[in-house]
């Protein structure tokens, strides 16, 4: 099992997850197969409650880890992840649910560090709409912070630039305390907004419909990935 020191270093990382969400669900393992330069794949797992929209379990979740070794990175866009997300800790390398599902930020500590102490790195996601100064001063009880750059619970939305406020309200946090927390950014990334994002200072670049269904699913990561590491860099 992956643990955060291990993903993680003092330098910027630049980490392209595409998420399987856009994948085509009635041959999963080939898709995955036509992104094996992909650094983690992304499982957007949710319950039409907590989201609108229903997409897999676990079952489904778990049937992935034959047919890969990257990093299978899910999260939770699901209610009572108390529940349910020790389930996922024990097979996935890391697990992130969001700060909207539980009563309050020391609910989500309490949450973390279950999953961490199942070995699994532990993350917690916030949607647009949903204020980033709770977590600045918990930053240490979270392995990545995702931050949700469309509303969730579908794919192919349009990228929220706004949010990249709250991201940058992160890496400063980050970087003044030498945390190893990763930024993770989802929704609407492509070239062009994985290039603004690492500008501001994201770790995980979750993309979806700009590489799944795409002629060359392989360059498209590649392609994210020289944006966002150039824009970091400047």
């Amino acid at each position: 099992m992956t643990d955060a020191s291990a993903s993680a270093s003092p330098a910027r990382t630049t980490i392209v997850a595409p998420s399987i969400l856009a994948a085509d669900f009635a041959n999963l393992a080939g898709e995955i197969a036509k992104v094996p330069n992909a650094d983690w794949l992304h499982i957007d797992v949710m319950d039409g409650h907590f989201v609108p929209n229903l997409s897999f379990g676990l079952p489904v979740a778990k049937s992935l880890i034959p047919h890969t070794n990257q990093h299978l990175d899910v999260h939770l866009m699901i209610e009572d992840p108390e529940r349910w997300a020790p389930d996922f800790a024990q097979d996935f390398q890391s697990v992130t649910f969001h700060l909207e599902a539980v009563r309050d930020i020391d609910a989500a500590i309490v949450l973390s560090e279950k999953l961490r102490g199942l070995g699994t790195m532990s993350g917690i996601s916030i949607k647009p709409n949903t204020p980033v100064e709770p977590l600045l001063d918990h930053l240490e009880k979270f392995d990545l912070v995702l931050v949700m750059s469309v509303e969730p619970g579908f794919g192919g939305q349009a990228f929220m630039p706004e949010v990249l406020d709250k991201v940058r309200a992160l890496r400063e946090r980050i970087d003044a305390e030498g945390l190893s927390t990763l930024i993770e950014i989802d929704g609407g990334i492509g070239a062009e907004t994985a290039a603004e994002s690492g500008a501001a200072g994201v770790d995980v670049y979750v993309a979806g419909s700009s590489v799944f269904g795409k002629e060359d699913p392989a360059e498209r990561v590649d392609t994210i990935r020289t944006y966002a590491a150039t824009a970091a860099q400047d």
